[in-house]
């Protein structure tokens, strides 16, 4: 296995932070959502636990997101990667987790991450700007593709991001080859993004 080029080192490292940033970000959106007018009001009186209070369907992210992918799977999409991953860090385990892998197989790299989100409350589905919709999937789901170039040398990118209630899966996958300098297949990143994103929303069911 040959060490991986600076020059894409260079430009990956902006998508590692990103994907690292996408679980360790902290908001106030559950905090403020869930805030109520100073003082008595006899409309606003009743107890947040009533008839339209309804808890939400997920308490909380897979504790071990590096599990969440079977093995062959990884094998597959990111061939040569340990099957362990990195976990990606969170200040808040309870609402946020994730995990990667990449390799260089031979002259073929892969990267794949996914990342979990769950807030408190099911939120309005925003989805992904200008992504396509993947049928199927979640509330709504949608998939962004791009491919760049640095140095001569191609990458290709699918980000699936899935909405279900109150939990948001987002996953990122991209890829090259380092003796043609060509992006991966097109189809092959997009449909290896979208059947990791179906098993990663599947293990919220534990």
């Amino acid at each position: 296995m040959r060490s991986l080029p600076l020059t894409l080192v260079a430009r990956l490292l902006p998508v590692a932070v990103l994907a690292a940033a996408g679980v360790t970000m902290t908001t106030s959106d559950d905090s403020d959502a869930g805030a109520t007018p100073a003082g008595p009001s006899p409309q606003t009186s009743a107890p947040a636990t009533g008839a339209t209070g309804a808890a939400p369907r997920y308490a909380k992210p897979p504790a071990e997101a590096c599990t969440t992918l079977p093995e062959s799977m990884l094998k597959e999409l990111v061939p040569g990667a340990k099957a362990a991953g990195n976990e990606l860090k969170s200040s808040d385990l309870g609402r946020r987790t994730g995990c990667s892998w990449h390799a260089l197989d031979d002259f073929e790299y892969r990267w794949l991450d996914i990342a979990y989100d769950v807030k408190s409350t099911a939120g309005k589905k925003s989805g992904s700007a200008g992504g396509s919709a993947v049928p199927g999937l979640g509330d709504d789901a949608s998939v962004t593709e791009k491919t760049t170039e640095n140095d001569d040398q191609g990458i290709r990118e699918a980000v699936v991001t899935v909405h279900q209630d109150n939990a948001t899966v987002t996953v990122t996958y991209n890829g090259g080859d380092f003796e043609s300098h060509k992006a991966a297949d097109g189809d092959a990143i997009r449909k290896g993004a979208i059947s990791a994103a179906k098993k990663a929303l599947a293990a919220l069911d534990g």
